[in-house]
């Protein structure tokens, strides 16, 4: 743990850095302290991670595309190699608490300049995953407005409508998205364990449940072609597996505002993990039990994948299971959507109070304590990106120009750039406590379980680098998706080396303004002028 330092001074670490308590800096506006508990924080990063919206659009690809049967194997693996990675992540964060995340963590283990570069990467990846959500959202309500009302919406105006709503809410305190996302993330969990529930209750009855699916080395086997149905590659399962979990690493950017964040992040973060791991190994073991066959199986899975879920749910539990399905997986899309909408905005919050994007996204709410010009920019950065697929994409189509274009290609860009970071943030952890912590460095947390996260993860971006034909969908956007990709790391990195070149002050505090937790007094006066507003 870092000592309290004076305001404007740093404390200097082994390594040759220096760390800065955010507490103790002159002119820089907080974020609510003790806002949200383990709880809060829990609702906020797993709604990011999605489990219905998820379930419903990923384990479909998994399974028709990747591993068949051997889909429960691949989130199995996936949650291993997670677990790996959040043995250090939860080290790092039981010492640096930094709304900054992947930002703060790899500057104190790397340094500065590649803490920027990935700092740039996460706001990007963060930043487009909202619209990408808002493009998933907008699919399924023209779908259900159109069931319901006969009536064909564009699916421009309703992801726009979606940003706006998430805008006006972020707006308020944490705990109000804290609330909203919890009930939505409690209502999708509870009627996807019916549904698993309810299949293998069948079991025997039309329902085959093999512990095959569940071997490890399923996870790495496809499965060759079969007439008309396309061969399926462990590569294109495993990649999936992995982006069903984005959204887990967000604890760390709530640090500021939870109680005791040195031991609630690295506890969220292993709880978010093993549920989640379990849940989607159960789920997809479900799903793939209810087909009679590996052919209607992979034919459902590649040819109908939006019913993929809701075929087996009408036929053996009832078509009031699928209606309800159907409609959470609206408000998954939604909390989602603000999940990643709340990191954004702290990831911009992060670097304003830096110096590195402009001051005024350091700006927070005189009452609330939220980040509201960083939300106000994030909004209208996803407002754009909606705007620019709906122009040169297509806004005619809400499957191929809503779906497969803005949710699944922009998915596909910040994945990319999250499992890059996450792969750094292993290094990362290394090295810091190599250098810092010295008696805790070596350890299995310190150093053996984050080599092979940092290993895993690689593997995993080398999966998706040799699998891009099938990932981008045929859209010509998609041969962009890395170039650009790494375009927003050198930008990142540049704009590194002229801080340090041109405003070393401003450069030493790169990644290093830390929370020491907020003394008594100060948080007693903040509460008492609030209270005389």
């Amino acid at each position: 743990m870092y000592p309290s330092v004076e305001s404007g001074k740093a404390t200097a670490e082994a390594a040759g850095g220096s760390s800065f308590d955010v507490t103790k800096q002159k002119d820089l506006q907080l974020l609510k302290p003790k806002a949200v508990g383990l709880v809060g924080v829990l609702f906020l990063t797993l709604t990011g991670a999605a489990p219905m919206t998820a379930s419903l659009l990923n384990i479909p690809i998994v399974v028709g595309n990747g591993n068949g049967y051997g889909a429960p194997a691949a989130f199995l693996v996936a949650t291993l190699i997670l677990l790996l990675f959040s043995v250090g992540y939860a080290a790092m964060a039981s010492k640096v608490s930094a709304v900054g995340g992947f930002y703060s963590f790899i500057s104190h283990g790397l340094g500065r300049e590649l803490g920027m570069a990935f700092g740039f990467c996460a706001v990007a990846a963060y930043a487009i995953f909202e619209p990408a959500l808002a493009g998933g959202l907008s699919y399924f309500l023209n779908l259900k407005l159109n069931e319901l009302f006969g009536i064909n919406v564009p699916w421009a105006p309703l992801a726009v409508g979606m940003v706006v709503l998430i805008s006006v809410l972020t707006y308020f305190e944490v705990q109000l998205s804290a609330a909203l996302l919890g009930v939505a993330l409690v209502a999708e969990v509870l009627i996807l364990l019916f549904f698993d529930l309810g299949i293998f209750a069948h079991a025997g009855h039309g329902v085959a449940v093999s512990a095959s699916a569940l071997n490890p080395l399923a996870a790495f086997q496809g499965f060759a072609p079969d007439g008309k149905l396309l061969g399926g590659a462990a590569g294109i399962g495993l990649f999936f597996a992995f982006w069903s979990w984005v959204g887990f690493e967000m604890a760390p950017n709530y640090a500021e505002e939870s109680v005791n964040p040195k031991k609630i992040v690295p506890i969220s973060l292993y709880v978010s993990v093993i549920c989640l791991g379990v849940f989607y190994t159960v789920t997809s073991w479900a799903v793939v039990s209810s087909y009679p066959d590996f052919h209607s199986l992979i034919e459902a899975a590649q040819n109908n994948s939006a019913t993929f879920f809701f075929d087996p749910a009408t036929k053996l539990l009832g078509p009031w299971v699928t209606s309800l399905m159907s409609y959470l997986v609206l408000t998954s899309s939604f909390a989602c959507g603000m999940a990643f909408h709340n990191t954004a905005a702290r990831y911009l919050y992060a670097l304003g109070r830096e110096g590195v994007f402009p001051k005024a996204l350091a700006r927070t709410h005189v009452v609330h304590k939220t980040p509201y010009v960083a939300s106000i920019v994030q909004s209208a950065i996803a407002i754009l990106v909606i705007a620019a697929f709906a122009i040169f994409i297509g806004s005619d189509n809400p499957q191929t120009d809503a779906y497969a274009g803005l949710f699944s290609l922009m998915a596909l860009m910040g994945t990319i750039l999250v499992l890059s970071a996450q792969a750094v943030v292993s290094l990362a952890v290394i090295v810091y406590f190599k250098n810092n912590h010295a008696s805790e460095a070596g350890r299995w947390s310190t150093f053996v379980a984050p080599l092979l996260a940092f290993l895993s993860q690689a593997f995993a971006l080398y999966l998706c680098a040799t699998n891009m034909e099938f990932l981008g969908g045929g859209f010509a956007f998609a041969d962009w998706i890395i170039p650009l990709d790494i375009a927003i790391f050198a930008v990142g990195l540049a704009g590194a080396f002229l801080i340090k070149t041109t405003n070393p002050a401003k450069f030493e505090k790169i990644g290093r303004l830390i929370y020491q937790g907020v003394p008594e007094g100060m948080l007693a006066s903040a509460e008492h002028a609030a209270a005389a507003k």
